[in-house]
């Protein structure tokens, strides 16, 4: 059952999204060498995207934890209260 409060008390799990985005980078770029080695070009570029893209998630997601507790609340702060309405 929703509360109504659950977008304001919301938190990103960025540590989770930069392991993830750094295991899909390994195996894009393990996937694009490996396809590379066996001649299928079409699979290496699509590898290669794909590594782009984790690659710049790696870099958003750590732009986002170096800006602190206000984009990551850890344990330690609580859940904000919604807006009271008037």
């Amino acid at each position: 059952m929703r509360s109504g409060n659950e977008p304001v008390t919301a938190r990103s799990p960025l540590r989770l999204r930069f392991w993830l985005s750094l295991w899909g980078f390994i195996w894009a770029a393990a996937g694009t060498a490996a396809f590379a080695l066996v001649g299928r070009p079409g699979w290496a570029a699509a590898c290669g995207v794909v590594a782009v893209l984790a690659l710049v998630d790696l870099g958003v997601v750590l732009h986002h934890i170096h800006q602190g507790p206000h984009y990551q609340p850890g344990p330690d702060i609580p859940p904000y209260e919604p807006p009271r309405r008037r």
